[in-house]
């Protein structure tokens, strides 16, 4: 831990019932972390890749945490599989999947932990309830807000019948 206070944004998502549950439980655990200053609704979405799955409940927290980057991935590593998270195949279901989005406007690339995460801007999943609780905020690589990523996915959707 260091005395910086840092600002970190977490995904959320299960689609193994109890999802709801699993959910919350993240939640409550996270709040061990940090403090949890904001906590977007859920959101019922469909599942990407692997589409023979159930739909998912998808959330996105901010949190405000002393810890450090690599500290908050194992932690949320530990919450995972306290919840009974199963390794399986990328794009499987998951009965619990939590993701650090963003850690302040870091940039850093590393074999555990890439910052911010990836696939933020193909993800409605995660844009969506990004953007409800942060839609100022500025991917520190793309220089876009959260709100302008959104708005360009779904500008540039396709619809359901051509990704099958």
């Amino acid at each position: 831990m260091s005395d910086e206070l840092h600002t970190a944004f977490i995904a959320l998502g299960s689609n193994l019932e109890p999802r709801r549950e699993r959910v919350d439980k993240a939640i409550e655990s996270l709040r061990g972390l940090g403090e949890i200053v904001n906590v977007s609704s859920i959101y019922n979405t469909a599942p990407m890749g692997y589409r023979e799955q159930p739909e998912f409940l998808n959330a996105v927290l901010e949190m405000k945490t002393h810890l450090t980057p690599l500290r908050m991935l194992k932690k949320m590593r530990a919450i995972e599989l306290e919840l009974g998270r199963q390794e399986r195949p990328r794009w499987h279901e998951r009965e619990i999947d939590l993701d650090l989005l963003f850690w302040d406007d870091f940039v850093l690339k590393e074999s555990a932990l890439t910052l911010p995460h990836p696939g933020i801007a193909e993800r409605k999943f995660v844009l969506e309830p990004l953007a409800e609780i942060a839609p100022n905020f500025v991917h520190p690589k793309s220089g876009k807000t959260i709100a302008r990523m959104l708005e360009e996915l779904l500008r540039n959707e396709k619809p359901d019948t051509e990704m099958k």
